[in-house]
């Protein structure tokens, strides 16, 4: 096995130090192949490199390796955490990787909370707080509540707090400009704070106790209710004291709903794996204040290369057992999934995790961790609901991996492709948006791997073309992404990041496809490559015909076909990606987007009145601070926010 790799390779593998540190391996490309932890880097690293691993897949990694970059900490726990940072920032094609393209949701209480000191001091919005659906970057100013498995599970919680504490969930500027009650007080989901209802104190005795129910503190919460309820009543107050009892009647009912109710498990997260036909599912099932918030299922990638390989690297230390799959998978997700998440206190687990792992993430977050993998009672019952589910997405992924193989397959045999590889086939469809030739957007979506690319997508802006050109637009967007291919093919240097898809698929009949074929021609491309999608007689869905450049016949597949069906996902792909993009542009050049609404201070009126003085937001953004004092209602402190946040 020596014999293909570098002397350099080889001599810096004999002078590895005896001490724990992460090693990265790069193939001839430079492009990463395998990350990996040791407790001894020496003896870790020399065993790819002395044994003979055959054709196994380690052996075809480490056929690969042409150079590798190695780091020394100072314990074993440090190469885990680093060694998962590597792999989320680096995703090395060897190892078990779980992606995760979207943030969690949180549950926002904006503001302190805290009530003005006086009757004279300012009694506007930021004084009553606001909850709000939220993914991104947490302020200090605002309390944060979360992380929720999903938007469903935020807004249901939303929903629970207004039936319960009557919270607010308007905008800021939409609450200062209130005249009089919306709906929301009318069916009594808000207390009415806009107009002076409930006082500030008041309301900040709401949201207190909304806050501490989401923390969990049900019992506290209703006690201080029952508190309240009997001043009222001893104040002769029956109105107030009859409100405190229907809140706490209407959380009565919420946590008897709940299939969960356990003071002593205020935030759990449960974990269950399921390998089956090489894929696994990671089933996350998040508890926080008592209540069970819902799940989420994660399907990590390249599952039996990373085992294979991890395996032999635990086989090489010798303290340790060969783990199973499952164990590799679920150890892998929390290494890396808990980098980014803030952990809970107790997990629950369907395999027996090595405590290494727990500790890591103990040392990393500063909080105690533990790890349960054979629970009782009420945990068993969690468990047992997790697994069920890892089951049921893992037999979903499964059906539907199944379904979109069998329409590449027909893809490939109706078109007469013949890809090297039908997982590698490489399909790229373009679509042109605008409304009456405003805002024109071309967009290019990626499918491959039997499934569609979203980090691939792009929209290209169409510019110096007469509105509403769509053969014009078409021309521009296919010289920009297919010009540097070619040249790159002519000169011999094309790559994998700049090679021709298998496919070129035009949203258009005859005048799409014969506009690709003049730039195919120009640049010297394959015709063959380009197919076009012809809508039907009465544009009726399932008699899309294809239509090639190369010279060949129309073809109809057929309503029913599997290939027709995998052209019109793609299609119709496009065509979304297509119009919300031009749709955000459109938006942008006619009213800035919302950037005037976004700013404090800023509500309907003041907003129309900048926008009449000055003929839109790009005059409002030519505006001078003394330009923008002499709107009517304008104060210099105003306006200087608003020339700082449009500058």
């Amino acid at each position: 096995m020596s014999s293909v790799h570098p002397e350099s390779l080889l001599a810096e593998v004999a002078a590895l130090p005896s001490l724990p540190g992460v090693y990265r391996y790069f193939d001839a490309e430079d492009q990463v192949l395998y990350v990996g932890k040791a407790r001894n880097l020496k003896k870790r690293v020399s065993s790819y490199f002395q044994k003979d691993h055959g054709g196994t897949r380690i052996g075809h990694m480490v056929s690969k390796i042409r150079r590798m970059q190695t780091t020394v900490v100072r314990s074993e726990a440090e190469a885990l955490l680093l060694e998962n940072n590597l792999i989320k920032t680096l995703s090395p094609k060897f190892n078990i990787l779980f992606r995760d393209d979207k943030s969690y949701p949180y549950l926002k209480v904006s503001g302190t909370g805290v009530p003005p000191k006086s009757s004279a001091a300012p009694s506007g919005a930021e004084a009553y707080s606001r909850i709000a659906y939220y993914r991104g970057g947490v302020e200090k100013k605002h309390r944060y509540f979360g992380p929720y498995p999903s938007a469903w599970a935020v807004k249901e919680t939303i929903q629970l707090l207004q039936k319960v504490f009557r919270l607010r969930t308007c905008e800021d500027t939409v609450f200062s400009n209130r005249t009089r009650p919306c709906l929301l007080y009318q069916i009594k989901r808000c207390s009415g704070p806009c107009v002076g209802v409930i006082s500030a104190e008041q309301y900040a005795q709401d949201v207190a106790q909304a806050e501490a129910f989401l923390r969990g503190e049900t019992q506290v919460v209703l006690k201080a209710m029952e508190a309240r309820m009997m001043v009222h009543s001893d104040k002769l107050e029956f109105e107030m004291a009859a409100e405190v009892r229907n809140q706490m009647n209407a959380l009565s009912r919420v946590l008897h709903q709940q299939s969960v109710d356990n003071v002593s498990d205020t935030d759990v997260d449960i974990l269950a794996v399921k390998v089956q036909g090489g894929r696994a599912c990671v089933n996350l099932a998040m508890v926080r204040g008592g209540r069970h918030l819902g799940d989420r299922p994660y399907f990590p990638s390249h599952v039996e290369d990373g085992h294979a390989i991890g395996s032999m690297a635990v086989d090489d230390d010798t303290s340790a057992d060969i783990q199973s799959l499952e164990v590799t998978v679920l150890e892998s997700f929390i290494a890396q999934h808990y980098l980014s998440i803030p952990v809970p206190p107790a997990l629950i687990t369907s395999e027996k995790i090595n405590a290494k792992v727990i500790d890591a993430i103990t040392s990393q977050t500063g909080i105690k961790v533990s790890a349960v993998h054979n629970p009782r009672e009420q945990r068993r019952s969690w468990l047992e609901m997790a697994e069920k589910n890892a089951s049921i997405q893992l037999a979903r992924l499964l059906a539907e991996e199944g379904s979109q193989q069998a329409r590449t397959r027909a893809l490939v045999e109706a078109l007469d492709l013949a890809p090297d590889d039908i997982d590698t086939l490489r399909m790229e469809c373009f679509d042109i948006s605008h409304t009456s030739g405003e805002a024109t957007q071309a967009s290019c979506v990626v499918f491959q791997n039997h499934k569609m690319q979203n980090s691939e997508y792009r929209r290209y802006k169409i510019d110096g073309i007469t509105p509403g050109d769509d053969y014009a637009a078409m021309r521009q967007v296919l010289m920009r992404r297919y010009g540097k291919v070619a040249e790159a093919i002519k000169a011999g240097e094309a790559d994998l990041k700049l090679r021709m898809p298998d496919v070129v698929l035009i949203d258009g009949g005859k005048g799409q496809v014969s506009m690709a074929k003049q730039v195919f021609e120009t640049l010297g491309l394959d015709l063959a490559l380009i197919v076009g999608v012809e809508k039907g007689e009465g544009r009726k869905v399932g008699l899309e015909e294809l239509v090639f450049a190369d010279g060949r016949e129309k073809a109809y597949l057929g309503k029913d076909s599997a290939a027709l069906m995998l052209v019109a996902q793609v299609r119709d792909e496009a065509h979304r990606f297509a119009i919300t993009g031009m749709r955000a542009q459109r938006a942008k050049v006619r009213v800035g987007g919302g950037r005037l609404e976004e700013i404090a201070g800023i509500g309907p009126r003041k907003r129309a009145k900048l926008l009449q003085r000055f003929g839109g937001v790009r005059g409002v953004e030519d505006a001078s601070v003394e330009d923008l004092m002499s709107v009517d209602g304008i104060s210099r402190e105003l306006a200087e926010t608003i020339y700082q946040a449009l500058h």
